[in-house]
């Protein structure tokens, strides 16, 4: 009884806290810890202790799944050599220097004991990277980094930590350490592939979305126990498991199975990593006690613990820094994935650190001496970097001027692929057509995907003011009908005139082609506070090269819907003749129509500010 409303208070406190984050744009784990550390304080508020077994083997897992789960495997190894670097060399060199320090700070503590303590504070967490690198909007590129670093390192520093811990009993030489750290890579590897291989037969004869989920939360658990059971790391093999399923997901689970999933672990996610953030904080008087308890002095213990946050914090800047110049006098395909001094920055101040760190150090033998100020030291740098770092972090990321991910050239890039995608999904159709279908079958079809496609490129341009794209407006009068079709279905499930499964299954039709709806609605809300337009992209077409530069300004007016007394959406120019005409939303499609009539293959926008140029001939974007 007592645990269960503990439990209720704990989701209670971290829906109240994150909503209210969410509402005046603070930073979610930051508050989080201020806050669990300000209830630790309360009467009857119990003492929290973080079991590392209940951390490592219960949370961790889940927790590691649902970050891949947005990962781009293609991304993930474009960025390969990065992550070795900031994965495995930069937890070996934290260990060590942060181990030295700790050594010279406090007297009398095992060479070993310091080391493990430089292996415990090594890793920055994954999920404080994610989310306050989702909130800040980091440049793509440092979040990705941030993200992978964060997947893989915990990995290595419980390696570390495993190997430090054993040195206090024993001598490993290093050869063994070597080959223990060898196979808990390779084991991983393995163990992670064998398991996403299995899962990903039985998710191809699933159909059952709940079934489907089931396998997802069964995932990462196989992967990890069994990889710890052979002696790997059960960390990288869930990376490597979560990995290779939602690389595969689309060929092996069906659509519904995917969104189900997909809310799923959005919500256990969000409990799981915000509950942590808020545990940590409320750790904080009971490592104090324990410290006070220790022996050691208060000058002592607090040069201990700003000592190891300040080496933590300094090796990383300078570990980044010298990588990047390293990249930069390397050979050119090293030059070409050097980091500017802005983007160094960004990266060396975002090493917030989280719950594997206060984890890993509960791993610490009870008997060894000093225990409690390290300990304490752990829980500095915890806290001490989501404070101080998180923060900071966003003045910074103003300060240095990188952009963020532009949701207008996100538009133009998924607007390229819908073109695609809606060309592809017509050529299948015409393969499939026999002729014998009923009237208006094929023609629904067909104007279904172009209207998809056509959304897309409708959200790049601008409409006059007081006109709408024929998207919003069907999104629209569509979400009012469906309005009155739930009020008709209520009423009856209200009066009991039709059987329950019946009406349930009239309302999920309802819900799920509104929640596209929702959907629409969210990307148009995003375009309409877009800070940037689109700019060209590589040219990778004839055309394109060849097309005379021309002057990328708005256009007032469609010359031909002028002349027939037509409406327009958008705007394209003509490169080879200045011809303006009206985009494919548009009814009429005058711009395609010049090029069927004159051939000319490039236009460019002439939207406002917008730069991007079309070849109608090969379908590129420039």
């Amino acid at each position: 009884m007592e645990l269960t409303a503990q439990l209720v208070a704990l989701v209670i406190a971290v829906g109240v806290v994150a909503g209210m984050c969410n509402r005046f744009g603070w930073p979610t784990p930051l508050v989080l810890v201020v806050v669990g550390a300000a209830a630790s304080y309360l009467p009857h508020v119990p003492d929290v202790q973080l079991d590392p077994d209940v951390v490592l083997f219960a949370i961790l897992p889940p927790l590691l799944y649902a970050t891949t789960a947005r990962t781009s495997l293609f991304d993930f190894k474009h960025n390969k050599a990065s992550i070795v670097s900031m994965s495995v060399v930069l937890v070996v060199v934290t260990t060590l220097f942060v181990g030295w320090v700790t050594w010279l700070l406090l007297p009398g503590v095992a060479l070993a004991a310091a080391l493990a303590l430089g292996a415990v504070v090594a890793p920055p967490d994954a999920i404080a990277a994610s989310a306050i690198g989702r909130r800040l909007g980091l440049p793509r590129r440092v979040a990705t980094l941030l993200e992978h670093e964060s997947l893989v390192n915990d990995a290595a520093a419980l390696i570390a930590l495993s190997v430090a811990v054993s040195a206090l009993t024993t001598e490993p030489s290093p050869v063994e350490v070597a080959g223990e750290f060898a196979w808990a890579v390779v084991g991983a590897v393995l163990v992670g592939g064998v398991v996403a291989a299995v899962l990903a037969v039985v998710r191809a004869r699933v159909q059952d979305p709940v079934l489907d989920t089931l396998v997802s939360f069964v995932a990462p658990y196989l992967a990890f126990l069994a990889a710890e059971e052979v002696h790997a790391s059960g960390v990288l093999a869930t990376v490597v498991t979560g990995l290779a399923l939602a690389h595969v997901s689309p060929k092996v689970q069906t659509a519904t199975a995917r969104v189900t999933e997909a809310i799923t672990w959005r919500t256990v996610a969000f409990v799981l990593e915000n509950g942590v953030f808020l545990l940590i904080g409320m750790q904080l008087p009971g490592l104090l006690s324990g410290a006070a308890d220790s022996g050691l002095g208060t000058g002592r213990i607090v040069a201990v613990c700003v000592g190891v946050l300040v080496a933590t914090v300094v090796v990383r800047f300078v570990f980044v820094f010298g990588l990047a110049g390293i990249l930069t006098v390397g050979t050119p395909g090293m030059r070409r994935l050097a980091w500017s001094p802005a983007v160094a920055g960004l990266v060396s101040w975002a090493g917030m650190r989280g719950v594997v760190t206060l984890a890993a150090a509960q791993v610490l033998p009870e008997d060894l001496p000093n225990r409690e100020v390290l300990l304490l030291a752990a829980f500095t740098v915890v806290v001490g970097t989501l404070l101080v770092q998180g923060s900071s972090l966003p003045w910074l990321v103003r300060k240095v001027g990188l952009p963020p991910p532009d949701p207008a050239e996100d538009a133009l890039q998924a607007a390229v692929i819908g073109d695609a995608a809606n060309a592809a999904g017509q050529q299948r159709l015409t393969e499939l057509t026999t002729g014998d279908e009923p009237d208006g079958v094929v023609d629904r079809l067909r104007d279904r995907s172009t209207a998809r496609s056509h959304a897309s490129w409708e959200r790049l341009g601008r409409p006059l003011a007081d006109q709408q794209t024929p998207s919003s407006i069907y999104a629209r009068l569509r979400m009012a009908m469906l309005d009155a079709e739930r009020e008709v279905v209520v009423r009856a499930r209200d009066a009991g005139t039709a059987p329950a499964e019946v009406l349930e299954a009239a309302l999920n039709a309802i819900d799920v082609e509104e929640s596209l709806l929702d959907r629409h609605e969210e990307l148009e809300s995003l375009d309409r506070e877009r800070p940037l337009a689109p700019r060209p992209s590589d040219e990778r077409c004839a055309h394109l090269r060849l097309a005379p530069v021309g002057a990328a300004h708005p256009e007032s007016a469609c010359e031909d819907c002028l002349r027939e007394g037509t409406t327009w959406v958008h705007l394209r120019t003509c490169l080879t003749c200045g011809h303006v005409g009206c985009c494919d939303s548009s009814p009429r499609r005058h711009s395609r129509a010049h090029f069927g009539a004159e051939g000319h293959p490039v236009v460019v926008s002439a939207e406002p500010d917008e730069a991007w140029r079309w070849c109608w001939v090969d379908s590129e974007l420039g």
